[in-house]
């Protein structure tokens, strides 16, 4: 039911409500408060102290309203105790008067002042009725608001809901679970968290909802693992000659820690299983060499690859990768993206479909219906974030079941990894490639943003190149940024007159990009000036500095994958961050984060810290249920519990027939997902 039609609500706060994320009544539960303000202690007047949060138990003397040289309403109600006078004063509310009559009690909870006599201004207020108060006298619920929505009617609404609708909220834990784990019933919770009669209420409601959502989010994964016992996938022994071949075209050796994690993926090809496998890694520790070797597995097996990438930047680069690379070892790869013509498209679909093309490449274009293989067996899907579990689950269906491999170069939390990816294995390739040496990071305040510039032209002199990222396309009235077109005419005519400068960014068409990319790669632009389109993907080893502007609008995960970008080979890379004067607390500790570690796991755990994990994975468009309550570096030993409970209740009762609450409660969360278990 949507929220409009509760009374009091209608379409206007109905828009304001879906501001805060609530469309439903069940959607009105969680619109969790801020905080809490016990307003239980009732202060005498002549104890009261200014500056303070003090709650007054009164009798009204007296009210009047005056008028200010501008017009301005004040409404001033005198209130005595007997131990002294207080005068509260409403600014542009003459119309409360009405509500104040002489010789009535009244509680008003408020900042006290001094002017002189005791004063509040604009303070909360209630008619004296103990023990049935909303706003004073009680704990008090804070919570967020939005346009057209007020603190005084949302706190009257919720209690009014809260009374008459939680007493009917079904619970659907089972009792055992309750029991073992010391949980409130839901009904109980949800008014503890809203409005608790003692503040370790709000905190035991708090626990129970976060226990929810965390029990929810891995009864979701463990039906994932579980559905995916049953599937078969082709079992794959390799081809040990063509591997040698190939590997002496990577023109390295594997560290130990690629070859155990490849060791790793060929075991689980080497079952009739479908491997379910996550494989993260640092920027610069060699993942795609470990990936193109799993698909010489597959290939030399008599099976196809495919390898799935966000960006077509992203695609061209493994396409690029694999032709050096996979193509003299006489395995034939193909490039589907959405800048080849339609004639071509054509030809490499009907290349796939008859297994001439054995490594197909490509981004959504991969998951289009007209698209089908002959015999499908491994799976790459490149920076899993950014893809949802549909579409993964639209590229495993072109194979009876492939084997899967995920890949990130987001590092992602080892306290997130099991959470959001807990179908899969997870193998982790440690370090750097050899020879490779850590970027080093400096802030730039906005003051000394030249000098940056001036570093930048000496390192294109020396023969290096350099990326210049910012965060608009194009100009914007709505916030005070450098955007890549004026940015890149600006560093052309001034600073870096010298040096040839190219701009790319996301609007462009993808030919257009591949023209830039093309000329910064072979030298032709020497300062690549760019909005995060370069996130990923980008490969330049000549490039040796990547400048940051608005450093500070960035997230911690996003400015280590845009730091990424250098370092890719032997010689020194820097990163230079510039920042605005004023920083806000998180801001800097963001900076301050990025100079003082290289380590990616280090930083995501941090950006988990300041940002939570909604913000930083998109875990809603991972196919993850959001997370209501529960945050998962807080809250990790409920983690724990929540997830032994959870394959305990899937092996004693797979599909939760015996559970019936709890599975509409799985799969509402997972709003459909589940039916995409096989790929997780």
């Amino acid at each position: 039911m949507s929220v409009q039609y509760l009374k009091g609500v209608g379409p206007k706060r109905a828009q304001a409500f879906a501001r805060l994320g609530v469309r439903t009544v069940a959607d009105t539960f969680y619109l969790l408060p801020l905080r809490h303000e016990d307003r239980r202690v009732l202060r005498p007047i002549r104890d009261l102290s200014a500056g303070l949060q003090e709650t007054v138990v009164g009798e009204v003397k007296g009210t009047a309203v005056t008028s200010t040289r501008r017009g301005f309403k004040i409404l001033s109600v005198i209130l005595e105790d007997g131990t002294g006078t207080l005068v509260a004063k409403w600014f542009h509310q003459p119309y409360l008067q009405q509500r104040f009559h002489p010789g009535h009690r009244v509680i008003v909870s408020g900042k006290v002042s001094w002017g002189p006599g005791f004063e509040m201004v604009n303070p909360d207020y209630e008619a004296w009725e103990d023990g049935s108060q909303t706003h004073t006298g009680c704990i008090v619920p804070v919570y967020p608001l939005a346009d057209g929505l007020f603190q005084r009617w949302l706190r009257s609404f919720m209690k009014d809901l809260i009374l008459a609708r939680a007493p009917q909220v079904q619970d659907f834990l089972p009792h055992g679970i309750l029991h073992r784990h010391a949980l409130m019933a839901l009904p109980e919770a949800l008014r503890a968290i809203h409005f608790p009669e003692q503040m370790e209420d709000a905190e035991a409601g708090k626990r129970r909802l976060a226990f929810d959502d965390l029990l929810l989010l891995s009864l979701g994964v463990a039906r994932m693992r579980r559905a995916a016992e049953g599937d078969v996938a082709g079992a794959m022994a390799g081809a040990p000659d063509i591997e040698t071949a190939v590997r002496a075209r990577l023109g390295f050796e594997l560290t130990p820690a690629q070859e155990r994690v490849l060791e790793e993926i060929k075991a689980d090809m080497a079952r009739p299983r479908p491997m379910m496998r996550l494989l993260q890694g640092d920027v610069g520790s060699g993942k795609t060499a470990v990936a193109l070797l799993a698909m010489v597995h597959a290939v030399g097996s008599g099976f196809q690859g495919a390898i799935m990438a966000p960006t077509e930047i992203l695609a061209e680069q493994h396409y690029l990768k694999a032709q050096a690379v996979l193509e003299p070892a006489g395995i034939q790869i193909g490039l589907l993206s959405g800048g080849i013509s339609v004639r071509e498209r054509e030809r490499l679909r009907q290349s796939i479909a008859a297994g001439e093309v054995q490594v197909a490449i490509g981004t959504h274009a991969l998951l289009q219906e007209a698209v089908s293989f002959h015999r499908l067996g491994l799976i790459v899907v490149d920076e899993q974030h950014r893809f949802g579990v549909k579409q993964r689950a639209e590229l495993a269906a072109k194979g009876s079941r492939p084997h899967t491999l995920v890949m990130t170069a987001t590092p992602i939390p080892r306290t997130l990894a099991f959470a959001l990816y807990g179908d899969l294995n997870v193998s982790v390739i440690e370090g750097l490639l050899p020879g490779r040496q850590p970027v080093k990071t400096e802030l730039v305040p906005e003051g000394m943003r030249l000098q940056a510039y001036e570093f930048v032209r000496e390192e294109v002199r020396r023969g290096g190149a350099a990326y210049v990222i910012c965060p608009l396309v194009e100009e914007s009235e709505e916030a005070d940024l450098k955007a890549a077109t004026s940015l890149a005419a600006e560093l052309q005519k001034g600073i870096l007159r010298d040096s040839s400068v190219g701009c790319i960014h996301g609007r462009m068409r993808t030919e257009e990009k591949r023209r830039v990319m093309d000329a910064f790669r072979n030298g032709e632009i020497q300062v690549l000036v760019a909005t995060t389109v370069v996130e990923v993907g980008m490969d330049v080893p000549r490039a040796t500095v990547v400048v940051v502007e608005h450093a500070d609008r960035f997230g911690l995960t996003q400015l280590h994958q845009i730091r990424g970008r250098v370092g890719r080979s032997q010689a020194q890379a820097f990163c230079l961050l510039i920042h605005g004067r004023y920083l806000t607390e998180e801001g800097a500790a963001r900076l301050q984060a990025m100079v003082e570690w290289a380590d990616g796991f280090q930083l995501a755990e941090r950006d988990l810290e300041l940002r939570g994990p909604g913000e930083l994975f998109g875990t809603r468009q991972a196919g993850v249920p959001d997370l209501k309550v529960a945050h998962l570096l807080r809250d990790v030993r409920l983690l724990e519990v929540a997830q032994r409970e959870a394959f305990r209740l899937v092996e004693e009762d797979p599909d939760l027939i015996g559970h019936a609450l709890l599975r509409d409660a799985v799969e509402q969360r997972w709003e459909g997902a589940l039916a995409l278990a096989t790929v997780g």
